[in-house]
């Protein structure tokens, strides 16, 4: 099996399985003995394709004679990811991208889909973007329907949008949210420190910088995440935890902990010293700490949500980084795009409000909790806290930070401090 039909069986898998492509990229690998550079092809087309399907389709409809309902699901993805190669990947000769697109279409569809598929592959250029942006400013298109299809997210995050912030903003958001981010990892303290990380692994001969935060290192590439010395972390997470500032010798709950990146650095700031509750899924938790070699991490399964009384005013520290829609992670998870929906909104809104109820009784009178979430919307951050303040006049917000991956190249993420008066 080749690279380009790992690719579109992965993305059938993913669209008629509801699956996630994380998941079926692992999946599929672990079954194929396929060369590690064919492979990272067929990973390159799967995010390629799940990241720019709108984009893509918009393309299609241009130069196809049959609706793109009608299309098949497997002609529909080698359309994708052909169009995928001419236009995003540079490396890839127009011919090898045509070629092998229309032997797929023999294979999954008849001798009509192949030239079907081969009519309108001969006619994508390099340029096509820009060519349907041509195209559309001629057509009688709404500005949100544009933004849409030239950034390839769906209307309704759009829509969403624009209602909090400016088109220039909006669009300058959803393309960052198209830009494969570095990787960012997070020194382990209790090991070693950033710099001489930093030196360990240019000696190795990775390509890597010092990041903004003072634990964080930026690599281009980097296979091993067994280490002991580090993480991967997006600073935006590693600031949440700074944020809190815990201490070492304090009481500190971690409520929504797994997969765990934030207790384990709760633990390292904390020098190993003190206790951290950690609620969530144990097994991450546990087995990340074990990694990095800690011991103060007493991970529990529990609901965040439901009151203990044996827990009130017991925490120095309390960090919540609560189930969110996730928008501010797409650049990293583009299924995201896909997978939520507006009423997510409403539903995760009512959870993090009970949670954030919750596990503010458990603050000592002096104590400092973090509110955070990997999203941008406003009735999942700033709103949620006011509303929380309105109700709560023992606490007071000492600080606000909200991050966007187009100005803190970051993922997008809201931050609350506050102290319990």
């Amino acid at each position: 099996m080749t690279s380009r039909e790992l690719a579109i069986n992965i993305l059938y898998k993913i669209e008629n399985a509801e699956s996630y492509s994380n998941i079926e990229i692992d999946k599929e690998f672990t079954k194929s003995d396929m060369d590690p550079l064919d492979k990272a092809l067929a990973s390159e087309l799967v995010y390629g394709v799940i990241t720019w399907k709108i984009t893509l389709d918009a393309i299609i409809k241009r130069y196809s004679s049959i609706k793109i309902n009608k299309i098949s699901d497997w002609i529909l993805n080698i359309l994708r990811i052909g169009i995928y190669q001419i236009v995003f990947l540079d490396k890839i000769p127009v011919s090898a991208a045509v070629n092998e697109s229309v032997k797929l279409a023999k294979r999954y569809g008849h001798e009509a889909s192949s030239r079907f598929t081969n009519a309108i592959l001969r006619k994508i250029e390099k340029n096509e973007l820009d060519k349907l942006l041509d195209y559309l400013s001629t057509q009688p298109i709404l500005e949100d329907e544009l933004i849409s299809i030239i950034t390839s997210h769906p209307l309704w995050l759009v829509d969403k949008l624009l209602t909090e912030h400016d088109k220039k903003f909006v669009t300058l958001l959803l393309n960052a949210n198209n830009v494969k981010p570095c990787i960012t990892l997070r020194a382990n303290t209790l090991k070693t420190t950033r710099d001489e990380l930093l030196k360990l692994l240019q000696l190795k001969g990775f390509e890597c910088e010092k990041g903004k935060l003072p634990d964080s290192i930026y690599i281009k590439k980097i296979n091993d995440f067994s280490d002991k010395f580090y993480t991967v972390q997006d600073e935006a997470a590693q600031l949440a935890v700074l944020k809190l500032n815990p201490k070492s010798g304090e009481k500190v709950l971690d409520a929504c902990s797994a997969p765990g990146g934030k207790t384990t650095y709760l633990a390292e700031l904390m020098k190993n010293i003190g206790k951290i509750d950690a609620w969530d899924r144990v097994k991450l938790v546990k087995d990340l700490a074990n990694k990095l070699d800690i011991s103060i991490i007493n991970a529990t399964q529990k609901d965040a949500s439901e009151y203990s009384p044996a827990f009130e005013k017991y925490y120095d520290k309390i960090l919540l980084d609560v189930p969110c829609t996730g928008i501010g992670v797409i650049r990293k998870k583009p299924d995201i795009k896909w997978t939520r929906n507006p009423e997510d909104i409403l539903t995760l809104v009512e959870v993090q409000e009970k949670i954030l109820e919750t596990c503010s009784k458990y603050l000592r009178n002096g104590g400092q909790m973090v509110y955070s979430t990997c999203t941008v919307f406003e009735e999942e951050n700033h709103l949620q806290i006011e509303k929380f303040l309105s109700k709560h006049e023992d606490f007071k917000l000492i600080e606000e930070v909200k991050l966007y991956p187009h100005i803190d190249n970051t993922d997008g993420f809201y931050i609350a401090l506050l102290e319990r008066t």
